[in-house]
């Protein structure tokens, strides 16, 4: 079974799990903090996904960090995933929380690249043009490339929307050469 498997069959059941005890936000907060520390910190990932280093030692070291930070359903999951072994795929279990708890709330995640920051009229056109197509409440990422000479991408989740000059431009490069 793939890992994405694994980890959303966990991240299922954790969050039906903070359903039942009402704990939902406060475990997307701890998932977010898991994925975040996750991410900052290389060596904690190795040992958690290091064979050679046993079970008990890994729950030695998530107790370090997160006992006394996270709710005790969040924590209830760190230590089964790691008692079956499953520690390597904590970081996946935190990601595809994420994932499910957008979905739970209706939150449509996109993002947009543009060469200047937005402002506050295009920010709202964008939330706008989003959640008209989705009917989702929007959670819009700004990004800033100055590559793209001008326009923008809007990327919904697998679908991209490329108005920027520069694709523009490689779009008339490859007519003339034809």
């Amino acid at each position: 079974m793939s890992v994405a498997t694994v980890a959303s069959r966990y991240a299922k059941s954790l969050i039906e799990l903070a359903e039942e005890r009402k704990v939902v936000e406060t475990v997307y907060q701890d998932m977010l903090l898991f994925r975040n520390t996750a991410k900052a910190s290389r060596g904690l990932m190795l040992a958690l996904k290091s064979p050679v280093v046993r079970h008990e030692k890994k729950l030695g070291i998530l107790n370090a960090i997160f006992k006394d930070r996270v709710d005790p359903v969040s924590y209830a999951i760190f230590e089964i995933i790691t008692r079956k072994n499953r520690s390597s795929i904590l970081d996946e279990v935190a990601e595809a929380f994420v994932v499910q708890y957008n979905a739970y709330k209706g939150i449509q995640k996109a993002t947009i690249t543009t060469t200047i920051p937005l402002n506050a009229d295009l920010r709202d056109r964008f939330n706008k043009i989003v959640a008209d197509a989705t009917g989702k409440t929007v959670e819009l990422e700004e990004r800033v490339d100055e590559k793209l000479i001008g326009g923008y991408i809007l990327r919904v989740g697998d679908r991209q929307i490329d108005a920027s000059l520069k694709s523009r431009l490689n779009e008339l490069k490859l007519e003339l050469t034809d």
